[in-house]
C-alpha cells in the first residue's frame, strides 16, 4: 500500500469519526458505525487506530493541528497584535461554525471524555493557547496592550471566552450566526487589553 493511499484512508477514518461522534456521542459509537462511515472494513480500523479512545486522540491532534497551523499562519502575516487577535477569534468561530460536527465533538464530547483522554486532547490545545499568550507578549511590546497583564491568567480567559461563545451557539441550536459574533468578541477582547 502506498503511503498516499494509507495517508487518505486514515483521514477518510477520522472524517466518518467527526461525523458519527456527533450523531451518537463519543460513548454511543462503535468502530464498526465509523468503519461503515468510513466505507472501509472493520478490520481496517485496527490497522489505523489502537481503538475507539485512539480514534478520538487522533482527531483531536489532526484537527487541532490543523486549526493551530491556520492560527499561526494568520499571526504571522499580521502587522499588529489587535490583528492577530481578531485573526484568531475569525479562524476560531468560522472554522467551527463552517464544520458544525467538529464544533460539536470538540465541544460537547471533549467534557465528557475520560480525565486521561482530555490529558491528552489538552497536549493538543497547548500550542494553541501558547499562540495567543505570544500575541498578549506582542501587544505589550507594542505598547497597544496594556503593561502587567498577567499573561497566563489572560490567554486563558481569551480561549475560555471563544470557546463558552462556540458551545453557547451549540446549545442554542444554532439560532443565530457565530462568525457575526466575532466583532463583538474582540472588541470586548480589546477593551479589556487596551491601555
Amino acid at each position: 500500500m502506498t503511503s498516499k493511499k494509507i495517508n487518505n484512508k486514515f483521514h477518510l477514518i477520522l472524517d466518518a469519526a467527526v461525523k458519527i461522534f456527533a450523531e451518537n456521542g463519543y460513548h454511543g459509537s462503535q468502530v464498526s458505525k465509523i468503519a461503515r462511515e468510513a466505507g472501509v472494513a472493520d478490520g481496517t480500523i485496527y490497522l489505523y487506530f489502537k481503538n475507539k479512545e485512539d480514534i478520538l486522540m487522533s482527531l483531536f491532534r489532526e484537527r487541532l493541528g490543523e486549526l493551530v497551523g491556520k492560527f499561526k499562519e494568520s499571526v504571522e502575516a499580521s502587522s499588529t497584535a489587535d490583528e492577530a487577535l481578531r485573526k484568531i477569534c475569525e479562524i476560531h468561530y468560522t472554522e467551527l461554525e463552517q464544520n458544525t460536527d467538529l464544533a460539536y465533538v470538540t465541544q460537547i464530547e471533549l467534557r465528557q471524555s475520560s480525565l486521561e483522554l482530555r490529558k491528552a486532547i489538552g497536549q493538543a490545545v497547548k500550542p494553541y493557547i501558547q499562540l495567543i499568550e505570544a500575541v498578549l507578549v506582542k501587544g505589550m511590546e507594542e505598547g497597544t496592550f496594556r503593561q502587567g497583564l498577567d499573561v497566563k491568567l489572560t490567554r486563558l480567559l481569551i480561549f475560555g471566552a471563544m470557546d463558552e461563545a462556540v458551545t453557547s451557539w451549540l446549545i442554542s441550536g444554532r439560532k443565530y450566526s457565530l462568525s457575526k459574533q466575532i466583532e463583538p468578541t474582540v472588541e470586548f477582547f480589546l477593551k479589556a487589553l487596551k491601555p
